[in-house]
């Protein structure tokens, strides 16, 4: 326990107000015990509250075992507080998933936590933000690019990854890579994606696409840095010059970056992990002219304490307009971090507004 957390709770009007919202948080920082049962709880216990002269605080649970209290069957105050025993539940169920060769079942991850599978799906969900199966895929999404990066062949990475035909993994493999696995191992060697760029009234707008779709919308000051962030990101891709189809792309985008409405209506190439993908979804459902807090978009994913996750995902956006990240904001509105400036950001909102 740190410092800052010890004082949050340190005086007796800081306790009662942590026992009346049952704060979670508070779990494990002290126990509230009653001297008309003669029990000791963790702070959000869900039992019926105690009138304040029945009710001493003490700050470990040692201290209330020797001062004769024992411990509550409702909040099993005896044992880690619940969050910290869902998160060991979670972290057992994620290492069974990361070492097992075939995905396990949900039924078979459930019996295992002891859960039936509706409250052990609802739980998993909860503790990472993501369902059993996306972590699964995001485990495997991530073994096949390791594999592609380090292996002599892709034959390897099929059977090492946990696919148990070629058939199986090509199938799965446009979806986890957004390519041929060849050209993943590669560094996108093989790869081509074609890009353009225009200016739009709010700076220097590069749009490139692959055969599947817009892979980055980057706006910046100039064409040629927005051209190396797009290499970087691509190291052995070969980069051309737009086609007809992706120069037309370019118009709309910036056309939607001048009037933004409420859908880009292109094909995307869209790339991140499970959580990325989840964060960005949501994203895509907020109607122009709208917002959400980052604690917004995680309460809409189940997981309410991933606000950072949320804003790293912000982040790692590729895509701007048409994944519109701008349309987050902070808990007191403030417009806080934005990939392509705060300026740009408060631009696009208000358009959107008007």
């Amino acid at each position: 326990m740190n410092e800052m957390t010890r004082i949050a709770y340190q005086t007796d009007a800081k306790r009662w107000e942590a026992v009346r919202i049952r704060d979670v948080a508070a779990d494990g920082r002290f126990f509230c015990c009653v001297l008309s049962t003669g029990i000791y709880c963790y702070p959000s216990c869900a039992g019926r509250p105690a009138r304040p002269e029945n009710v001493r605080f003490h700050d470990t649970r040692e201290a209330a075992i020797k001062a004769g209290f024992r411990a509550c069957k409702r909040c099993r105050s005896e044992l880690p507080p619940r969050a910290e025993r869902e998160a060991w539940v979670v972290a057992q169920a994620c290492r069974a998933i990361e070492a097992a060769e075939e995905p396990p079942s949900l039924d078979d991850l459930a019996a295992s936590a002891g859960f039936s599978p509706f409250h052990f799906h609802r739980l998993f969900r909860k503790v990472t933000g993501v369902t059993p199966k996306a972590y699964a895929a995001a485990r495997r999404m991530a073994r096949v690019q390791e594999g592609l990066r380090s292996t002599a062949s892709v034959t390897e990475t099929i059977y090492d990854s946990g696919f148990n035909s070629s058939g199986r993994f090509y199938e799965a493999a446009d979806g986890m890579l957004g390519m041929t696995p060849s050209a993943y191992r590669a560094g996108g060697k093989g790869e081509t994606i074609s890009w353009a760029s225009g200016e739009s009234t709010l700076g220097c707008v590069l749009v490139a696409g692959t055969a599947r779709g817009i892979c980055a919308i980057l706006i910046g000051d100039v064409a040629h840095d927005l051209v190396a962030d797009l290499q970087l990101r691509f190291p052995r891709a070969t980069l051309l010059p737009a086609d007809a189809e992706v120069a037309s792309w370019v118009e709309q985008v910036i056309a939607y970056v001048d009037r933004p409405g409420n859908a880009i209506g292109l094909p995307l190439d869209i790339r991140g992990t499970a959580f990325q993908r989840q964060v960005w979804e949501v994203l895509q459902t907020i109607p122009a002219g709208e917002t959400l807090t980052y604690t917004d978009v995680a309460t809409k994913l189940g997981n309410p304490r991933a606000v950072r996750a949320v804003a790293g995902a912000c982040a790692a956006n590729r895509l701007a307009v048409a994944v519109p990240c701008h349309r987050v904001v902070a808990s007191d509105g403030g417009l806080a971090g934005y990939r392509w400036g705060i300026a740009r950001k408060k631009a696009l909102l208000e358009r959107e507004r008007a």
